[in-house]
């Protein structure tokens, strides 16, 4: 049987994408939302509802997932930690993958990091993250970014709150605290996405990189996403399971 995709946002340049991405799987469009427009009916028409729209919706969007039953990916950044503990309330009795990303490439980065992070004393190796997007991005530091900070924590048997997070350096800031996770946000032009994550020691710098050129990466991670998702039970589940690297 064929998967039924709803999108949220269908108007927007990633609703777009996701529209040909979703035709090139195979699968068949149930629907799609525009801004304003009532959310409950495209769920109740969709198998897996793709929402790439808005931090405030998000919270909302898991709820009518629960409701209905349908399965969500959910591919928006800047959510608050209310907005999490929601979505994942909503994960008891829906299906939902949510990512910061959906870039296969970035999702493999951000398993490295944490392999890398294990592996690297916080003592000698600081850890910097810089991300640049273009000038229309809201939120800062990118939802990508600080997904490779949390990854660098879990490595480091703690968490990104724990560990303490440094950006927006400026003026006299005093040295460095040790063990911290630093972040860097650049923002201008048309830029998709870079990110690099830096370990810095005395010796030596490891850098990894991932640069996105277009997109259309993001839509095919979704709709693989979505595919996924068919017949799986209620649960809050990352690309890293989508991608069989958990």
């Amino acid at each position: 049987m064929t998967l039924r995709i709803g999108i949220a946002g269908i108007a927007g340049r990633m609703g777009r994408l996701l529209v040909e991405e979703v035709e090139a799987a195979g699968a068949e469009l149930a629907g799609g939302l525009r801004r304003g427009e009532d959310p409950r009916p495209l769920f109740e028409a969709s198998q897996v509802v793709i929402d790439f729209t808005h931090a405030q919706s998000a919270a909302r969007h898991a709820a009518l997932a629960a409701e209905t039953g349908r399965g969500l990916v959910l591919g928006t950044s800047g959510l608050s930690a209310e907005d999490e503990a929601a979505v994942a309330a909503a994960a008891d009795r829906a299906p939902i993958v949510y990512a910061a990303n959906f870039a296969a490439g970035v999702n493999l980065v951000i398993a490295l990091a944490e392999k890398l992070a294990a592996a690297l004393p916080a003592a000698q190796y600081d850890a910097e993250i810089l991300e640049m997007h273009h000038r229309q991005k809201l939120d800062a530091p990118s939802g990508t970014a600080i997904a490779i900070g949390r990854a660098v924590a879990r490595g480091r048997g703690t968490t990104l709150e724990e560990a303490g997070r440094e950006s927006g350096r400026d003026g006299h800031t005093g040295p460095r605290r040790t063990g911290s996770i630093g972040f860097a946000a650049l923002r201008g032009g048309q830029v998709v996405g870079e990110h690099t994550l830096l370990f810095a020691a005395a010796s030596e710098h490891i850098a990894l990189t991932h640069r996105s050129f277009d997109r259309r990466a993001y839509a095919t991670g979704a709709v693989r996403a979505a595919l996924w998702l068919k017949g799986r039970p209620p649960g809050l589940y990352s690309m890293r399971e989508v991608l069989g690297i958990a």
